[in-house]
């Protein structure tokens, strides 16, 4: 998920000679400032525990006024910056810039962060009436021709006594205002004002209709042969959503923690082709029908691209990126796809046999697949996960990743019920150092519920920085969907489940670790193909023998989970792996087709995707659905011509955590350098040269081939 700018301090509107940095002898101009309201909570400062939100305050009428108030901050701290008389300075110009909008930063941070975890019809209203206002001063500020030429002018100036960091956030700023219209024609600027809105209300109203598609589809079952063959545990999860919702029997969702169980244990095949159809055609047509969105958010991409030069939007977007051109990405995708679809292909053949062998007839279709691959592993491997769940009580996993924070980074977590959380599930910790330097604030979010959307993400209410001399730590949240608690059992995970607590802790990580004086260049401010190698390889722990042994104990009777269950754990690591990683290729390829296009598209969603995706199929296509109309990622999030990055990043920590393999999971010595080279510098360096520092050496795309096929029951 995009992380949100959010700079929670004083509240710089009380003191606009701040805008000045030190430049002493440098006079301001006169500014009209807006009256700020202190009662709302969201203008006043915070007297809280290291300035986190007092959500326990927060109530919705206070948003709009709010954003209202915040953005006439916000203008007249441009203008300050615009009409000041001085020399165009560093200090008095790109540091202004930085600092501008901390006010609306921290009202941002909260409201589209609890958007995402904590929705309401109210506030989905409040982000449709507000967008307009925040798209036009995005472009007032981008587009302002003597903000620009302030900002040129230090760009093409002298850059003596700038430090690195200094000098990339002056590189990524003028190269922000190149690349959001500030030199276009002021015909162009009209059109990419009228593009810009329009796209990021429909952004917002892809989301929208995603999350409501996801929540509009139950199916309730009375008949209890329909659930006789589901684990206790399945049952107990079905029956207690069933009682929330005040139905008999039990109750289907298209949640994940609902979703997936039903689909991989039940053996009633035409509930499952019912429930898998509902989850891929969800926005698909009818009420919150998303497709006319999507090929108009392709087409005004498009048209922005090309207003700014670029062929394509991915063409846009790549050149600030790792990968930088679409060649490369296309490349990489097809070397990868060239290296594994042989083996994805007999990954489902090796299923397909299976099932037959145990007297299914046909082919195997998608809502078979989670069935007959887990039967196949339960008999290969004697390996499934009401074996493995008994061990992975959420609490002990939280442990165990706490733990491994500290093995790793000298970090404790001490819970502080006395900092306000934004809804009961959530639960805040102070983290703090090996030597009880404060580091950040941790909110984890583990349930779903309705006014959350699927999925999970790392996200900030406030990043990291040091402004006027004073450091800033961050205050980072984890959302996440895991199984909820029954009657009868706590929270126990699957071992899917465990390793995205870690891809998730490892964003984490790259957050409360950020060491630097700009919030833009610290933390996940990096490029979207760099920003998943400190989550993925944080993944590989979870089958790591020593890293189990310290703290995963069946929670009934406290023993340790056995060695021969580990050691299943790792030989099925790769279980399917072919097939898992072409189907996340595939995500990627028409992620690249909708946003290669040259032309806009005007045909039908589904063929498109039929079409784009046909190269990297495995399962058979299935009419009447399709993933593009709530693919949030890239049509509402921060993933657009990017999600390749996800594989992009596998390569990088495959070869990044074989230097574990080889000196210690937990030694230190590596984990500094991570810490140093990776984690603390963020966007401060080009990603590559962060790399190869840590490294010593760049990353071949042979280390993911050689680990995805590495035990392959295909071969």
């Amino acid at each position: 998920m995009p992380i949100m700018k959010s700079i929670n301090k004083l509240l710089m509107f009380m003191s606009l000679s701040a805008l000045m940095y030190g430049c002493a002898g440098e006079s301001m101009p006169a500014v009209d400032m807006p009256e700020i309201d202190t009662n709302n909570p969201l203008l006043a400062e915070w007297d809280t525990p290291f300035a986190t939100p007092p959500f326990d305050k927060i109530e919705l009428s206070h948003y709009k006024p709010a954003f209202e108030t915040a953005i006439a901050v916000s203008r007249a701290e441009i203008d300050a910056i615009v009409n000041n008389p001085a020399k165009p300075t560093f200090a008095n110009t790109i540091v202004a810039l930085e600092r501008h909008g901390a006010l609306l930063g921290r009202i941002e941070g909260i409201f589209y962060n609890l958007l995402e975890a904590d929705s309401s019809d109210e506030m989905q209203q409040i982000a449709m009436d507000v967008q307009p206002a925040l798209t036009e001063l995005s472009n007032d500020v981008s587009l302002n021709p003597q903000l620009f030429a302030r900002v040129k002018a230090v760009y093409e100036g002298s850059k003596f006594g700038l430090s690195k960091e200094d000098k990339k956030l002056l590189d990524k700023t003028y190269k922000g205002f190149a690349r959001s219209g500030a030199d276009l024609s002021d015909e162009d600027k009209a059109l990419y004002r009228e593009y810009t809105g329009e796209l990021s209300a429909l952004t917002l109203k892809f989301g929208q209709n995603s999350l409501a598609a996801t929540n509009a589809f139950v199916l309730n079952i009375t008949d209890p042969a329909k659930v006789a063959d589901l684990p206790d545990f399945v049952k107990e999860s079905l029956a207690l959503e069933a009682k929330s919702r005040g139905e008999k029997g039990w109750t289907v969702t298209l949640q994940a923690p609902s979703y997936i169980p039903f689909i991989t244990y039940s053996t009633q095949r035409d509930l499952k082709e019912q429930l898998w159809k509902a989850y891929n055609s969800r926005a698909l047509g009818g009420e919150y029908d998303n497709t006319e969105i999507i090929k108009r958010i392709t087409e005004l991409r498009l048209k922005i691209a090309n207003l700014l030069g670029y062929e394509s939007y991915a063409d846009y977007v790549l050149e600030n990126r790792m990968a930088e051109n679409t060649a490369t990405v296309n490349g990489f995708l097809k070397e990868l796809l060239d290296a594994t679809k042989e083996y994805a292909d007999r990954d489902y053949a090796t299923i397909n046999e299976f099932a037959h062998s145990r007297g299914f007839e046909g082919d195997i279709m998608p809502w078979d697949w989670a069935y007959w691959s887990d039967k196949y592993k339960q008999e290969r491997y004697a390996l499934n996960d009401e074996l493995v769940k008994p061990y992975f009580k959420l609490e002990n996993v939280k442990k165990g990743v706490f733990m491994l924070a500290e093995k790793l980074y000298g970090l404790t977590f001490t819970p502080r019920e006395d900092i306000s959380v934004y809804h009961p599930d959530v639960t805040a910790y102070e983290v703090k150092d090996g030597n009880g330097r404060f580091m950040a604030v941790l909110y984890l979010d583990f349930f779903p519920r309705a006014s959350k959307r699927a999925g999970a993400w790392m996200t900030e209410f406030r990043g990291a920085e040091i402004a006027d001399g004073k450091e800033v730590r961050p205050l980072v949240s984890l959302v996440m969907n895991f199984t909820k608690p029954t009657d009868t059992k706590p929270s126990l995970l699957t071992f899917d489940e465990l390793e995205t607590f870690l891809h998730e802790f490892g964003h984490s990580l790259h957050g409360m670790l950020a060491e630097g004086k700009y919030e833009s260049l610290n933390g996940t401010s990096v490029y979207r193909d760099f920003v998943e190698l400190p989550s993925q390889i944080m993944e590989n722990w979870a089958t790591e023998k020593e890293f189990l042994d310290l703290w995963a104990e069946h929670y009934e009777t406290g023993e340790k989970i056995p060695a021969e269950l580990v050691e299943k754990i790792v030989a099925a690591k790769n279980y399917l792996a072919a097939y898992a990683n072409v189907r996340q290729l595939s995500f990627g390829i028409t992620d690249m087709a909708w946003h290669t296009l040259k032309e806009p598209y005007t045909g039908d969603v589904e063929a498109f995707e039929v079409v784009s995706m046909e190269p990297a199929r495995v399962l058979p296509a299935v009419a009447g659905t399709a993933m593009a109309p709530s693919f949030t990622h890239i049509f509402s999030g921060g993933y657009a011509a990017g999600y390749y990055g996800y594989k992009w990043a596998e390569v990088l920590e495959a070869d990044a955590f074989s230097l574990f393999k080889e000196k210690g999971i937990f030694n230190r010595e590596v984990s500094n350098s991570f810490r140093k080279n990776i984690l603390s510098k963020g966007g401060q360096e080009h990603p590559m040269q962060l790399y190869v520092k840590f490294r010593g050496h760049k990353p071949q795309t042979a280390a993911l081939i050689d680990k995805m096929l590495a035990g392959s029951d295909s071969e």
